[in-house]
């Protein structure tokens, strides 16, 4: 498979900037207002690699066979509210960083969980929260339906969604067993919420987007950690925010690389068992994402 990779490390190039009709200041409340996340059958012969995150249609198993120490914890966001985290720690004898892992827009679930497993298989302290938890009733443990994360979803604003993201990094970097580093990954909903972060985080590490929307070239200004993108050769909604993204980068001399996996749909890490183009997308991606929080956080 072909990875087309251009990257913008630090550079001091001027740039176009953004483009009339990428002038946004926050993150549409749902991105992929059609994307369904129901997990579908695998195609024939897939194989599930125990070195990349779960698909969707093997995420249950992979939780309940991990050998790994996972749980729910209640996480207080100031002085009234909390939002329910799924934290598991990596089978190691030293200190780790924390890398927190943002679901996509119909809220946390099986799926994302496995992200978080995978995660401390790599050495991290894995975190992923449920944004929506106070916009939720009910079991907060269990799957939400896509109709109910979406409901929830458009009530976690920018600003909410970044002051809870502050508390779960504050919470994960206090842990015995953490060190005081952590950067993020999101995906899709997430993945925008990723970038966003990192507009407003003096003390994110590194950031992760998989196939995110950036936020405006004015707060990529206040950017300080480097963003590193995966997105779906055939996501061109998404993919047309790329070339003004990469200039306004550029021209602000913040770290923006990116890579178009070749082929590869909208939701490829979790969708990796749809496709071949997928499942090579996911096997390129998730190397690389790795190989950035260690050279960022350490291990």
């Amino acid at each position: 498979m072909r990875i087309v990779s251009i990257s913008a490390v630090c550079a001091a190039a001027a740039g176009i900037g953004f483009a009339a009709g990428h002038g946004h200041t926050t993150v549409p409340a749902d991105e992929h207002p059609g994307h369904d996340t129901t997990a579908m059958a695998p195609m024939a012969g897939f194989q599930q690699s125990a070195a990349i995150p779960a698909s969707s249609s093997t995420a249950a198993e992979r939780l309940q066979k991990s050998p790994r120490h996972a749980e729910w914890v209640a996480i207080k966001v100031g002085t009234t509210d909390s939002v329910m985290a799924w934290v598991v720690y990596p089978e190691r004898a030293t200190k780790a960083p924390v890398v927190i892992a943002i679901h996509e827009n119909t809220g946390i679930n099986t799926w994302t969980r496995s992200v978080a497993d995978q995660l401390a298989a790599d050495g991290f302290i894995g975190i992923a929260p449920d944004l929506t938890t106070m916009f939720r009733t009910g079991d907060l443990t269990a799957d939400p339906t896509s109709d109910e994360g979406r409901a929830a979803i458009g009530k976690v604003t920018p600003e909410i969604g970044n002051r809870i993201l502050d508390a779960v990094a504050r919470y994960g970097m206090s842990l015995p067993a953490a060190l005081p580093k952590y950067g993020i990954v999101g995906f899709c909903w997430g993945g925008g919420r990723s970038f966003l972060h990192a507009t407003h985080a003096p003390g994110l590490t590194a950031s992760v987007v998989y196939y995110g929307s950036p936020p405006s070239a004015e707060q990529m200004a206040n950017i300080k950690a480097p963003v590193l993108g995966f997105y779906g050769g055939n996501d061109a909604r998404i993919n047309a925010t790329i070339p003004a993204t990469d200039s306004a980068m550029k021209r602000l001399g913040k770290a923006y690389e990116f890579h178009i996996l070749d082929g590869a749909g909208h939701g490829f890490l979790r969708g990796q068992d749809g496709s071949e183009a997928n499942l090579a997308a996911a096997r390129a991606a998730w190397p690389r994402t790795i190989a950035f929080f260690r050279a960022k956080l350490g291990t």
